[in-house]
């Protein structure tokens, strides 16, 4: 039997850790990484070195991004929180980003504040709590501030 050490998954008959051991692929993964060497899954330790690990339009998008947010709501920490650049107050996550190859999500973590926001993001392409925007975006201060101040008010309702 041929041996695997990318992952636990015998994939020539498509049966994976968990239907042999009861956990996940996910799971598996880890404890390859931590076999490895590997103690964190953590990638970047702070928002600047996410930003700066982007490089180029992605890099000056997000920076600019957040400066925007960060201008009004000056009291919003910047940390990292599942490997990706998120705004907080206290303990409650108020806005994060993605970066993919050719665009940025943007997202009021929690509620439903791109369906709040309606009309004010047409022209972008939306999903349930995201907002894809690409990489030549001019970056919209309003929109982001009513994503944030959607947030915020779900926060003090909680």
């Amino acid at each position: 039997r041929r041996r695997h050490t990318r992952s636990l998954c015998d994939w020539s008959s498509d049966v994976c850790s968990s239907d042999l051991h009861g956990f996940s692929q996910a799971h598996a993964n880890a404890l390859v990484m931590y076999a490895r060497g590997s103690t964190t899954t953590r990638r970047v330790d702070t928002p600047e070195a996410f930003f700066s690990a982007l490089g180029g339009e992605r890099e000056r998008l997000a920076r600019a991004i957040f400066a925007a947010i960060t201008e009004k709501y000056p009291k919003l920490e910047a940390v990292i929180a599942w490997n990706q650049p998120m705004l907080k107050q206290g303990k409650d996550y108020v806005f994060g980003l993605s970066a993919a190859k050719n665009h940025l999500l943007i997202a009021a973590v929690g509620g439903n504040a791109v369906e709040l926001l309606g009309d004010r993001v047409d022209g972008l392409e939306t999903n349930k709590k995201t907002i894809r925007v690409p990489l030549d975006w001019k970056v919209d201060k309003k929109l982001l501030h009513a994503l944030v101040r959607a947030r915020l008010a779900e926060i003090k309702l909680s």
